[in-house]
């Protein structure tokens, strides 16, 4: 297993949408931050997907599409950006990917029921292999995460751990 971590839309922006999205995503961005320590530490790629409209405004320089501080993405980190659901759609997301020699993705982040889903159902039809940290995805509806986490491969912290150690 060659892994590396997605962490999908975690935006400002986004943690305006509503208190239970916005506690969803600092719920979520506990075990990302956690990921990312781990990944690090093994010289594991991270990679930071950010999500781009330009009707909403959400694209860079404007603050809505920057990072929360409290997510510990570095700009050494590969960034990509997509403006469609699946984080593989007309980015270079899988060629930066096999470059690296990444075979399993370890995927995080919001909108679980959307992006996160798209990404993951994405990763399968490329033949990666995509596994999703169970306490790392964010919605605005809490009951997703668990739908979506119920319907694809998870992994826990610990075991993840153990795995990369």
């Amino acid at each position: 297993m060659n892994p590396a971590l997605l962490a999908i839309d975690v935006q400002k922006e986004f943690f305006k949408f509503s208190p239970t999205t916005a506690q969803s995503l600092n719920d979520a961005t506990e075990y990302i931050n956690a990921a990312i320590a781990l990944l690090r530490e093994k010289d594991l790629p991270v990679i930071c997907v950010q999500h781009m409209d330009e009707e909403e405004k959400l694209v860079p320089g404007e603050e809505g599409f920057e990072l929360p501080e409290e997510l510990d993405i570095l700009p050494s980190d590969l960034h990509i950006h997509k403006t469609y659901g699946n984080s593989f759609n007309k980015t270079p997301l899988e060629e930066e990917l096999r470059d690296l020699g990444v075979d399993t993705v370890i995927i995080t982040g919001f909108c679980a029921e959307y992006c996160v889903l798209s990404t993951y159902r994405g990763a399968q039809d490329l033949d990666l292999t995509p596994i999703i940290l169970r306490g790392s995805l964010a919605s605005s509806i809490p009951e997703n995460i668990k739908f979506v986490e119920s319907i694809s491969d998870i992994i826990s912290y610990g075991v993840l751990k153990k795995i990369v150690g």
